[in-house]
């Protein structure tokens, strides 16, 4: 018998040995007639050796074999599991495109640095890819291939209402949560378009809002002691007119370049409520016309103008909140829900004003009705209700914003601040108070542009106070008039020259927006918990019991079958 030790390069470093017989005519090695042994003697050790080299190659591609101690087995095994899990982990660099239905695409994602173009609108792609000049054919084709079948999955369809929900953070749902990763570089500056929200209209709703309560201001015989000029209201109009006018550019820009982040900011739920915000700041600003510049009684077709794409984006929005789906109302309602409801109102107040009745009546209904749903959804915090956030913020001042303003819309049809409108002030007033006396609890949070459209509600609350003052010319409904306006114009203000620091001094105001560069789907699925000691222990105490049970139960079935003798 001969031993022959081989080492192998398996990584478990496991020493195999082979085992044959030595053949007699071998030691030997005669001559003549042992010739012919000593060729079959080779032969069978050559089919010994192959039959070894054969298991030896299996052995390459097996993870530990007979040989490998229990121990050394069991750390190999924790090996291989490891560093499978770190291959299917994402990393926290934002350069992975995680939205793709292959993880091998991870490694394509990280070397196309500052790739934007699948945010672009398509027309715009096409258009730059046929005026590059030295491209050649099948690089197009290549790029058109690798677009249709990764950033199709992941960017051109809609996101669903609950990854956004599972993917990002923070009372606007704009942070991105530490388990997600994104679809673009998170440490490169992207370009503006693309960090240009929506929530910028809500600059002008509060701006605009500010004509219109200085307009009451200085036209209301409540306040008419303070002989208040005319010429603030026409300041804070031209103000508004030309930072409409800018970011409306802005974003018809970021429409024809960036098309698929605007469906990406539709399909947000918290942002397509500001979606409705350009056409309320229109109403505004024609509500709120100086009198040296425009007529007391405007043209309906004004009305018609503004009134028209709210009124379908309108049908949109509550036909997927009665239908049902994944956007239904208890799925997608938060605060800035309400930024859906009080055009309603708003665009009664002008109806009203241009001399349509019939219509304001109409919007008022329409208005109403869905503030109370809106309302009831949010008061109760539906578990379902996951866009309602558990720490206090200014975003909750949307909820004064409805009942005030239809308060306002009732007087402009009816010509009275009658009972019904006191009705819907006296909640709002309540809902005021109750969250000025919170004020500690809308600090520690950092500086954002959609905190503007949370400025019109106090800024509507006050003109509705104006409102009620005129009714009931009362020392202390005055006062109440001028508070609540000072409040919401220092508010206002504040917010003005924060802005402009963060936008010139700091240039802090338009950071990434990560919020639309969420994957679809999430690759990296969380672990999940084991069952825990006490949790084994209550199931151990569980099942004899339930069996015994079973038994008594059938003992029991049958001694109720069984005949009296």
């Amino acid at each position: 018998m001969e031993y022959r030790a081989r080492p192998t390069s398996s990584s478990l470093e496991t020493l195999f040995l082979d085992i044959h017989e030595v053949l007699q005519e071998e030691e030997e090695g005669g001559g003549g007639g042992g010739g012919g042994k000593t060729r079959m003697a080779d032969k069978a050790r050559k089919g010994l050796h192959r039959q070894f080299k054969l298991r030896e190659a299996k052995r390459h591609h097996r993870n530990f074999s007979r040989q490998v101690s229990l121990e050394t087995g069991f750390n190999a095994l924790n090996r291989e599991c490891k560093a499978k899990y770190e291959t299917r982990a994402l990393p926290r660099s934002g350069r992975s495109f995680g939205g793709f239905d292959s993880i091998d695409r991870i490694n394509i994602g990280e070397t196309r640095k500052g790739d934007f173009s699948i945010f672009k609108t398509k027309a715009t792609l096409s258009k730059q890819n046929s005026l590059m000049p030295g491209r050649k054919e099948k690089d197009i084709e290549s790029q058109r291939l690798d677009g249709s079948n990764g950033h199709d999955d992941s960017v051109n369809e809609g996101v669903p209402a609950g990854r956004y929900f599972a993917a990002l953070r923070g009372p606007e749902l704009d942070q991105i949560k530490d388990h997600e990763d994104i679809l673009l570089p998170k440490d490169e500056k992207w370009p503006f378009l693309l960090r240009f929200p929506i929530g910028c209209f809500g600059i002008c709703l509060g701006l605009s809002s500010q004509a219109v309560l200085w307009r009451a201001l200085a036209t209301s015989p409540a306040t008419k002691f303070l002989h208040i000029t005319p010429f603030i209201n026409l300041a804070l109009w031209l103000l508004a007119v030309a930072v409409l006018f800018s970011i409306s550019f802005t974003y018809i820009l970021k429409c024809m370049f960036y098309f698929e982040a605007v469906r990406r900011e539709y399909f947000h739920p918290v942002r397509v409520n500001f979606f409705f915000a350009p056409w309320v700041v229109c109403m505004f600003l024609a509500i709120s016309a100086p009198p040296m510049l425009a007529p007391e009684n405007l043209h309906p077709a004004l009305w018609c103008t503004f009134m028209g794409p709210y009124f379908l984006l309108e049908l949109k929005i509550y036909g997927q909140w009665l239908s049902g789906g994944k956007r239904r109302l208890c799925k997608v309602a938060n605060p800035s829900s309400h930024l859906s409801v009080v055009g309603n109102f708003v665009g009664a107040i002008l109806a009203a004003k241009v001399g349509w009745i019939e219509a304001a009546k109409f919007l008022w209904a329409i208005g109403f009705a869905h503030y109370l749903v809106v309302f009831v959804t949010l008061y109760q915090r539906l578990p379902t209700s996951e866009a309602l956030p558990k720490e206090l913020h200014p975003v909750y001042s949307m909820f004064i914003a409805a009942p005030s303003a239809a308060s306002i819309a009732w007087e402009s049809i009816y010509g009275e601040f009658d009972g019904l409108s006191r009705t819907c002030y006296f909640i709002a007033l309540f809902l005021y108070i109750s969250l000025v006396v919170r004020i500690n609890f809308f600090t520690g949070f950092r500086f954002s542009v959609a905190w503007w459209s949370y400025t019109f509600p106090m800024t509507t609350v006050s003109v509705a106070t104006i409102k009620y003052a005129e009714q009931v010319p009362a020392v202390l409904s005055k006062v109440l008039a001028l508070s609540l306006s000072f409040m919401s114009s220092t508010m206002v203000s504040l917010l003005f020259v924060s802005t402009l620091l963060h936008a010139f001094f700091w240039r802090t105001l338009f950071p990434n927006d990560l919020a639309i560069a969420i994957t679809k789907k999430r690759l990296v699925k969380e672990r999940k918990p084991l069952k825990k000691v006490y949790d084994i222990r209550r199931w151990t105490r569980q099942a004899p019991n339930k069996h015994n049970q079973v038994n008594k139960n059938f003992c029991g079935e049958n001694d109720g079958l069984q005949t009296p003798q």
